[in-house]
C-alpha cells in the first residue's frame, strides 16, 4: 500500500476503527515505512495527550475569541440558504478529503482552545505541542487544496499581517529547502506567523510568535522536534519530523538567513 493511501486510513487506524483487511495491510505498510510510522506513532500520542488532559479540559474555558470562530465556522452555510445561515446549525461534516487533517485540527482547537491557553507562557513543551498540532493541520491543508506562494508574496503578507520586514532566505536551496507558502495560525491572545518548506521534500514549519521571548532550546514532541529561538523580541519555533541533528542543521540555515 502506497503512503498516499495511508492517509486517511491513520486517525480510524489508531482509533481500533478499520476493518481487519485494512487494519492488516496498515501494520504491513507501517512494518516497511518510517515515515508513516512516525507519523501513527505521533496521532497516538495526540490522543493520549488528549485523554490526559480531560478533567482540565471539561474545568477550563476557551477564550472569547475562539468561541466566536468556532461558532462563525458552524454556521457556515452553501451560499444561497440564507434561511439556514440565519440561524444557529450543527456542525457541517467535513469532505473524505480533508479526513486526513481532522485530527490534527481537532487537537489544534480542543487543546489549543482550552488547556493550551493557559499553560503555553508557563511551558515551551505545550508551546510546541499546540504548534506542532497546527504544523500537521496546515500541511494537510496543503495536501487537499495544493495552495502555494512565491517569495514576495510570503514577504508581503508578514509585513501586511504582522508589521514583520522580513526577508527571506535568498536561495533556500543551499539547504535543501523549497518554500511552500505562509499562513496566520491562531495562537493564544491573537494570531503568529507560519511559513512552510519543504526539505527534502519533509514538511518543515517555521512560526514566528511577535512579543514573546523563550530560551533556546530542542524539544521532542508529537513525534517531531522544535527548534526554538529568540530574536528582537521574537520567538521562532522550526518543527520537523526529521532527525534532530537535521533539524538542527535547518535551523542554523534559517537563523543566519532570515533577518
Amino acid at each position: 500500500m502506497p503512503c498516499d493511501r495511508i492517509d486517511p486510513l491513520v486517525t480510524p487506524f489508531v482509533d481500533g476503527e478499520l476493518p481487519d483487511p485494512d487494519r492488516r495491510a496498515v501494520e504491513d505498510h507501517l512494518r516497511v515505512c518510517p515515515p508513516c510510522h512516525s507519523r501513527v506513532a505521533a496521532e497516538r500520542e495526540v490522543h493520549a495527550l488528549i485523554r490526559a488532559r480531560v478533567p482540565v479540559l471539561q474545568k477550563a474555558d476557551a477564550p472569547d475569541a475562539l468561541h466566536a470562530r468556532c461558532w462563525a465556522m458552524a454556521r457556515l452555510r452553501p451560499e444561497g440558504d440564507r434561511a439556514a445561515a440565519a440561524a444557529p446549525a450543527p456542525p457541517i461534516p467535513l469532505p473524505k478529503r480533508l479526513a486526513p487533517y481532522a485530527l490534527a485540527a481537532s487537537l489544534a482547537i480542543v487543546v489549543g482552545g482550552a488547556f493550551v491557553y493557559q499553560a503555553t507562557d508557563k511551558s515551551a513543551r505545550i508551546m510546541a505541542a499546540e504548534l506542532t498540532a497546527d504544523h500537521l493541520k496546515c500541511f494537510a491543508m496543503n495536501r487537499a487544496f495544493g495552495m502555494h506562494a512565491g517569495t514576495a508574496a510570503v514577504e508581503s503578507s508578514m509585513a501586511d499581517v504582522f508589521d514583520w520586514r522580513m526577508h527571506l532566505p535568498a536561495d533556500p536551496g543551499k539547504a535543501d529547502l523549497e518554500l511552500v507558502g505562509s499562513r496566520e495560525c491562531l495562537y493564544g491572545e491573537g494570531e503568529i506567523a507560519h511559513i512552510m518548506y519543504r526539505h527534502q521534500g519533509h514538511p518543515v514549519s517555521l512560526f514566528m510568535l511577535p512579543r514573546s521571548a523563550r530560551k533556546d532550546e530542542l524539544i521532542e514532541v508529537l513525534g517531531h522536534e522544535a527548534k526554538i529561538w529568540c530574536v528582537n523580541g521574537r520567538t521562532f519555533v522550526l518543527v520537523s519530523r526529521e532527525p534532530r541533528a537535521e533539524v538542527e542543521r535547518v535551523a542554523s540555515f534559517v537563523q543566519a538567513s532570515l533577518r
